[in-house]
């Protein structure tokens, strides 16, 4: 049996993922000559190339990728095994890295960071917002606040945010005004929304006007991906917004949004918010410390607004 150099298998790794040597010495902080000897030690310890050399590009053959995908498990499964290790050792970490879905970081997150400074001040809380699903063991995430109904292999996930929050309607003040609920107790009916610019996806609109007694076909005139920037869209009164009440709140205190109308609908493509984790990581102190606190925040929410 084949002993492979192990320390070899992260800089073959990084190697397969940039394509290019020097960008992988780059990365890995080596010399270029150091890299390529390791990259030969690899291939001669198996007995057969991994790469095909394409000028400076290194392409996986057939060998190569299939010990990168045994590679890419070993390594994530070390990495649990690390975490797991420190957990049970009772070692408190000086920081936890989360990665979020950028609405959830700006419409809400970020808002509370004060909160958790002041329950945590020794405790950083490092954050990568980003909409792609990405690989925590591998990115050196420890947790992730992510969109949707799962399940995400090989992590476990503990629901935040059901799908039965409501959409609200939400304009402007200018757009508040413009349809004559210039006192904050003044609400909208469906007929009165006129011409106004609609946003977002039309099936939440028509379920709206259906709930309100109006079948209209609807052509928003701008449609996102990101809750965030339909919400900052509808406070610049590019439009009026459907929103999750939950993302909008703090808009709506602040004065930058105002609820136009009292009517609200649980949308059924409505997806739920997940915290998501390895499971080794499950009685880590700095994550119970994350979950617990999501989870009295997001119940303090829900009982303002009820």
């Amino acid at each position: 049996m084949t002993r492979l150099p192990l320390n070899t298998l992260p800089t073959f790794r990084v190697i397969a993922q940039t394509q290019n040597l020097r960008a992988a010495a780059e990365t890995l902080h080596l010399t270029h000559s150091a890299l390529s000897h390791q990259l030969r030690a690899l291939e001669t310890q198996l007995g057969h190339p991994l790469f095909e050399r394409r000028g400076r590009r290194l392409l996986l053959n057939s060998a190569g990728e299939a010990l990168l995908a045994s590679v890419n498990k070993a390594l994530a499964e070390l990495d649990r095994g690390v975490s797991a290790a420190a957990a049970a050792a009772g070692l408190q970490a000086q920081s936890l890295r989360l990665s979020v879905v950028p609405s959830f970081a700006q419409r809400w997150l970020l808002p509370r960071m004060q909160g958790w400074r002041h329950r945590h001040p020794g405790l950083t809380l490092e954050i990568s917002a980003s909409p792609q699903l990405i690989d925590l063991a591998r990115e050196g995430i420890h947790a992730g606040i992510r969109h949707g109904r799962g399940p995400w292999p090989g992590l476990a996930s503990e629901e935040l945010i059901g799908t039965q929050v409501p959409l609200i309607l939400v304009g402007s003040p200018a757009a508040a005004k413009r349809l004559g609920l210039s006192r904050r107790s003044a609400t909208l009916t469906a007929e009165g929304l006129g011409e106004e610019a609609l946003l977002g996806h039309a099936e939440a609109w028509e379920s709206w006007f259906a709930a309100a007694g109006v079948q209209r076909r609807v052509t928003p005139v701008a449609v996102f991906n990101d809750v965030g920037l339909l919400l900052q869209a509808a406070e610049q009164d590019l439009g009026l917004a459907l929103a999750r009440e939950l993302l909008a709140a703090d808009a709506l205190r602040e004065g930058r949004l105002r609820q136009l109308s009292p009517l609200s609908i649980v949308h059924a493509q409505a997806l739920p918010y997940h915290l998501v984790y390895p499971p080794a990581l499950k009685t880590w102190p700095p994550l119970l410390a994350l979950r617990d606190w999501l989870q009295e925040e997001l119940h303090r929410g829900s009982t303002a607004g009820s």
